[in-house]
């Protein structure tokens, strides 16, 4: 078994893991975020040797601030926590009991956002870097992998993310022989907590919903009236741009991550209805007021000093993200830790490129994990990571590989990248975009599920006991995976 994450290097007993890693070439894992060092840790608490490749800091991205492996570039959050009635949820459950390093630091490291699983950056990615510095079958080097991998690395995980250096990805694009697609990326502010005016904003979370280590006031929220919500998308409509370079100019966006501005470019309505929903709020100090729309800012750090904009990821040059923001009411006197900012995200098109056990098909010693294969949001990367770690260790062990059932989060997720989108009968082609996991990708139950004495649900019970019963089954499923006896290949 791996060392607990924490605790120092200790030297191995001569035993199994000596037998079986002796001679045993390592498998090469280029890429330290949430995918590579998921999937360098599956590697090695399964006692297959492992090179984690990270090419910070001696060549850094347009969104990393520090050298730190799984560093959290946009959002704090994993999103919703509840695995009985949210597909990201689930995914956070199957993880856990798949032995996950992220999700073990996540929950080490967390911090109050309502129903959902945020965490303290800093601590999580100090955490997941202690642990592999401290496994005794993790080597890490610094430098960047320019070009693809050599001949010599037999077993390669590529988990480079959305942020693939230039050379690289060029070199994939030429194994392939398809352009890979690409999308935006927007960065969301942080806001230091003492700069803002609780005399006008308050804590809550919608509808009051308590979280794992939250209580049910875990945001911020800033109510604007009808007008300052007009004022303010026209302001969003007006403001300038960060200049977009000549090869980003046809990248499109991914609508889970739209810029606000964006958002307020396809209607005046749309952010009222998206990050700025005024639902299940009651402003303490204007009771009788409803608010008209509600800016909402989630605790980043344990400290409880910094809080971002949630859904204001942003390409506004700086000065107008400052200016535009301390219109916000209760945000008039902001002082922000960091700005937003913007950056080109870059995925296969994996159905197409990539077999069943995320393999290139052009080159089957090459296997890819994270956003790069195009899943998006930080779980299902790391759960991508979990996946291609486990291939990888299944295939230097001579074990037979087994898929997920598609039942299951990971297996539902993975089904759409190696399988999603390729072609439709009688349409030819159909494009392939990111994609979170829901539970639309989950094939539906044998029976509809019923209410007491076999009542037929309707409306948002019969949505809810759906989700209860796939959840379920999932998590069901999940578990005979995990305890499947191992297989000669």
């Amino acid at each position: 078994m791996a060392n607990r994450i924490g605790q120092p290097r200790r030297k191995r007993a001569v035993g199994r893991t000596e037998r079986i890693t002796g001679t045993m070439d390592s498998v090469h894992v280029v890429g330290g975020g949430l995918a590579g060092s998921e999937a360098a840790w599956q590697l090695a608490t399964r006692q297959v040797p492992v090179v984690l490749h990270e090419m910070r800091p001696t060549r850094t991205t347009e969104a990393h601030l520090t050298s730190g492996l799984a560093e959290l570039v946009c959002s704090n959050s994993f999103r919703s926590d509840d695995a009985a009635g949210n597909a990201v949820g689930l995914l956070h459950a199957e993880m856990r009991r798949a032995g996950s390093l992220i999700l073990q630091c996540a929950d080490a490291h967390q911090v109050p956002a309502g129903g959902a699983l945020a965490v303290d950056r800093d601590g999580f990615s100090q955490a997941v870097t202690a642990a592999l510095e401290a496994h005794p079958l993790v080597e890490i080097r610094r430098g960047e992998v320019a070009g693809l991998p050599p001949a010599e690395w037999d077993k390669v995980i590529l988990a480079t993310g959305p942020l693939t250096s230039p050379a690289l990805a060029a070199a994939i694009q030429e194994r392939t022989g398809e352009d890979a697609l690409a999308f935006f990326d927007a960065i969301a502010p942080i806001v230091h907590f003492d700069s803002i005016d609780m005399d006008r904003a308050w804590f809550q979370s919608r509808y009051d919903k308590p979280g794992p280590g939250g209580t049910g006031a875990d945001y911020i929220n800033c109510a604007l009236s009808e007008a300052e919500y007009h004022a303010f998308v026209a302001g969003l409509l007006a403001g300038e741009k960060a200049p977009v370079r000549e090869f980003e100019a046809k990248t499109p966006y991914f609508d889970g991550c739209l810029p606000i501005e964006v958002m307020a470019e396809r209607g005046v309505e749309t952010p009222r209805f998206g990050p700025m929903k005024p639902v299940g709020l009651t402003n303490p100090h204007a009771p009788d007021i409803k608010p008209y729309a509600v800016v909402q800012l989630r605790q980043d750090n344990k400290l409880g000093t910094l809080y971002n904009m949630v859904g204001f990821q942003t390409k506004l040059k700086h000065g107008e993200q400052v200016r535009l923001f301390r219109t916000i009411p209760g945000l008039e006197g902001a002082e922000f830790a960091r700005l937003g900012g913007l950056h080109r995200n870059t995925y296969l098109n994996a159905p197409r490129l990539l077999d069943g056990t995320l393999r290139l098909k052009a080159d089957s010693r090459l296997r890819f994990a994270g956003q790069i294969t195009g899943c998006e949001g930080y779980v299902e990367s790391a759960a991508v990571g979990l996946l291609a770690g486990r291939f990888a260790a299944a295939e230097r062990l001579g074990e037979a590989l087994s898929l997920p059932p598609v039942t299951t989060a990971h297996g539902a997720l993975l089904a759409h990248i190696t399988g999603g989108h390729v072609e439709a009968e009688g349409e030819g082609p159909r494009s392939f975009q990111p994609m979170n996991i829901n539970f639309g990708l989950f094939p539906p139950l044998a029976e509809a599920p019923r209410g007491e004495g076999g009542k037929r649900l309707r409306g948002a019970e019969k949505t809810l006991a759906k989700k209860k019963a796939l959840s379920a089954r999932a998590l069901a499923d999940m578990d005979a995976w995990l305890d499947m006896p191992v297989k000669a290949a």
